[in-house]
């Protein structure tokens, strides 16, 4: 993949890059930004309008974010919508984490990715789940495969993660700075979230920045991207820590309002019920 950085208007410290492979062929974008010295704070959003759905640019538009990317999964067929998973947002649990899920009528416990900001506004990312307000992280994933489920949670194995806002989406793709992709563990197998899709992607580095990173799919000049290409590609940038967000039509990257990519082939933006927001602070 060839990266160039674009001259975008933006405050300091937020940086903007385009990627292309014409042999794959393959487009992407890529937001870094420093988020711990550099006057820029990262937020977790979560939709306020009736039906818990807007676009990303609504939510740019709404809160004044400099960046928006879309985060978690959502259930599109329920009304109102539903997340997947643990969403936190202004100190206030939303949705609880999902503890089990159901693969070939046998039940499997879950712990699966999540992207988490503490109350300094250090981004953490790490496999999580709830039990009543609190939320958990293991430092370890738990060893799901298919067919062979974990026999039960054990709580007693993780322990109290103290984010102000976090959201669930997954699978993680890079661990203290070495790709480790937990697909089956996460119990992502047996859907299309494995194969190659248009992508959405959050991760960190060592120096305080956040990338967001979003790549085309389901497009003649950008087929989408595997989840190890998509490791592959946050690698580039030097993430100690990565996890897959929502993918396929929902992927999309709106700064300073405009929307950047083309989700799905397409010039519009599909409702999300969840988003990273990036602020700037003077």
């Amino acid at each position: 993949m060839s990266w160039t950085r674009l001259s975008i208007d933006l405050p300091s410290g937020i940086t903007v890059f385009s990627g292309e492979n014409k042999n794959l062929p393959l487009r992407a974008w890529v937001v870094k930004a420093e988020y711990l010295n550099g006057g820029n704070k990262v937020a977790v959003l979560s939709s306020t309008d009736s039906d818990r759905r807007e676009t990303p640019g609504q939510f740019a538009r709404r809160t004044d974010a400099i960046v928006v990317i879309n985060a978690g999964y959502f259930l599109m067929d329920t009304k109102p919508v539903r997340h997947v998973g643990l969403l936190k947002t202004e100190g206030l649990l939303r949705e609880p984490a999902s503890h089990t899920v159901y693969r070939d009528n046998s039940q499997y416990y879950v712990s699966r990715g999540a992207f988490g900001i503490d109350s300094t506004g250090a981004v953490d990312i790490g496999w999580a789940s709830t039990r009543n307000d609190t939320i958990f992280i293991w430092d370890q994933v738990i060893q799901n495969r298919p067919g062979k489920p974990v026999a039960s949670l054990d709580f007693e194995k993780g322990r109290p993660w103290s984010l102000s806002e976090a959201v669930h989406a997954g699978p993680i793709l890079i661990t203290d700075g070495k790709i480790n992709i937990t697909t089956e563990e996460e119990v992502f197998f047996n859907t299309s979230i494995a194969g190659v899709q248009p992508r959405s992607a959050v991760g960190y580095t060592e120096n305080g920045e956040i990338i967001l990173m979003v790549v085309d799919g389901r497009q003649a000049d950008s087929r989408g991207v595997y989840l190890e290409e998509l490791a592959l590609l946050m690698a580039q940038f030097n993430c100690v820590e990565a996890m897959n967000l929502d993918g396929g039509g929902s992927s999309a990257l709106v700064i300073n309002r405009k929307l950047i990519n083309r989700p799905a082939g397409l010039s519009s933006q599909r409702e999300v019920m969840s988003a990273i927001g990036i602020y700037h602070q003077d």
